[in-house]
This record gives structure tokens, C-alpha cells and sequence, in this order.
């Protein structure tokens, strides 16, 4: 009876402790089982069995995460001082070497992309820096995606999300652009007078090569000034002005 007993308290022990170890996987992630702190096994998706006290597992998120790069006090090659932000997309490709060659990976890609970024920046104009921001992008991605393939991660992209200026010279660039629509719109308004002033001396050729022509057109001129009842006109004809000067 006392065999029984405590055979029953062992088996309900062992249940006990099968059930506390299991431990399920989800699709997205990937695990790593250690036996006595060794690594031993990977774990997929599932149902797995992690026996207590004897062996612990590390499960890693394989989706693809965003780390947001706080603003940076950057200088550019011009020695403008800029505020840049931007946020990296990555995902963890080798498991084993997220867990065992970097004590935090998200910290660590992190701080890389910061002074990555500064870096980078610092080596291009500001007129590049707004010219060229994907180039821009693409470089600090490529440098970080070397950089984090040791630790088991792969950079998707990097994105400049915003470029922040100095008032003073923000000022400074609306002043140029103002100055810059203004030059635009002399230079336009001088080629239609250039060009106005070509059709008319044209008219002028083609009304002195026809006597009628003058007349003509004298008498298009009145009909639109009669058009407008405020206006009040004299008109003498061409013979009673040349009257005039014989007497």
C-alpha cells in the first residue's frame, strides 16, 4: 500500500513537472533550448518540453521590427548644424548568433544607427543632405547591415524621417526663395514686353505699307472706347485737322 502511495506521488510529480515545462512557440518566433546553461537544440514552432531546473530556453521574434533613431545633433561637411531623425527596419536571420554574440541586439542596433547616422551626415553638404536623401539612406543601411551581420541581423531599409534646420538659416532659405520667384517674374514679365514690343513694330510696318490701315484701326479705337457710356470723346477727322495747319 505504501509502494502504491508513493508511486502515485511520483508519477503525479513527473506530471506536475512535464506540464510546468511545456512551452509553446509561436510561428513567428524561434527558440533556443540550454541543458545545464549549454546550447543543445533549436526550437521551431510548437509544443516543446522544457524540463525545470535542468534546462532553460531563449525565444527570439524573427518578424521584421522598426527602431527609431532619436533626433541627432548632426554637422554637415559645410559645418551647418542639422537635427536628424530616422527609423531602421531589420529582423533577425540567425538566431543563435542574436542570442549568443550580442548580450542585446535591440540596444545594439540602436546605438549603431545613431552614430552611423552622424556619421554619415557629417561627411555630405547640407545641399546633398536635402538633395539626395535617399543616396543618403541607402548608405547608412548598407553600413549598418555589415556592421549587425555578426550579431544574426539583417537591415531592410533605413529612412530619413525628418531634417531639422536652424531658424536663422530657415529664414535665410525663405529670403532666396522669395528673392529667387521675384527674379523669375521680371525676367518673364521683360520677355513679354520684348515680345510686345516686336508685334507692334510688325503692326506699325503693316499699317504704314497700307494708307486705309491707319484709319481703320482709328476707327476699331473709338468703337471700343464707345462701348463704355463714362467715356466722352471729340473726334476730328483726318481733312479738318489738316485744315487747321494750312490756316
Amino acid at each position: 500500500m505504501v509502494v502504491v502511495t508513493v508511486i502515485s506521488i511520483i508519477s503525479i510529480a513527473l506530471i506536475i513537472l512535464v506540464l510546468a515545462g511545456l512551452r509553446v512557440i509561436m510561428q513567428y518566433e524561434k527558440g533556443m533550448k540550454f541543458t545545464l546553461g549549454k546550447f543543445t537544440s533549436m526550437m521551431g514552432p510548437g509544443l516543446h518540453v522544457v524540463i525545470p531546473v535542468i534546462q532553460t530556453f531563449e525565444r527570439v521574434d524573427i518578424r521584421i521590427k522598426t527602431v527609431d533613431v532619436p533626433k541627432q545633433d548632426c554637422i554637415t561637411r559645410d559645418k551647418v548644424s542639422v537635427n536628424v531623425d530616422a527609423v531602421t527596419y531589420y529582423f533577425v536571420y540567425n538566431v543563435e548568433k542574436a542570442i549568443l554574440g550580442v548580450e542585446d541586439y535591440y540596444y545594439a542596433i540602436s546605438q549603431l544607427a545613431q552614430t552611423t547616422m552622424r556619421d554619415v551626415v557629417g561627411e555630405v553638404s547640407l545641399d546633398e543632405l536635402l538633395a539626395n536623401r535617399d543616396s543618403i539612406s541607402d548608405k547608412i543601411k548598407s553600413i549598418i547591415d555589415k556592421a549587425s551581420d555578426k550579431w544574426g541581423l539583417t537591415v531592410e531599409r533605413v529612412e530619413l524621417k525628418h531634417i531639422e534646420l536652424p531658424e536663422s538659416l530657415q529664414r535665410m532659405m525663405a529670403r532666396e526663395a522669395e528673392a529667387e520667384r521675384e527674379k523669375r517674374g521680371i525676367i518673364i514679365k521683360s520677355e513679354g514686353e520684348v515680345t510686345a514690343s516686336k508685334n507692334l513694330a510688325m503692326a506699325a510696318e503693316t499699317l504704314a505699307k497700307h494708307p486705309g490701315g491707319m484709319q481703320l484701326r482709328a476707327l476699331h479705337t473709338i468703337n471700343d472706347i464707345a462701348s463704355d457710356p463714362s467715356q466722352k470723346f471729340i473726334f476730328f477727322p483726318t481733312d479738318f485737322t489738316d485744315i487747321l495747319k494750312r490756316k
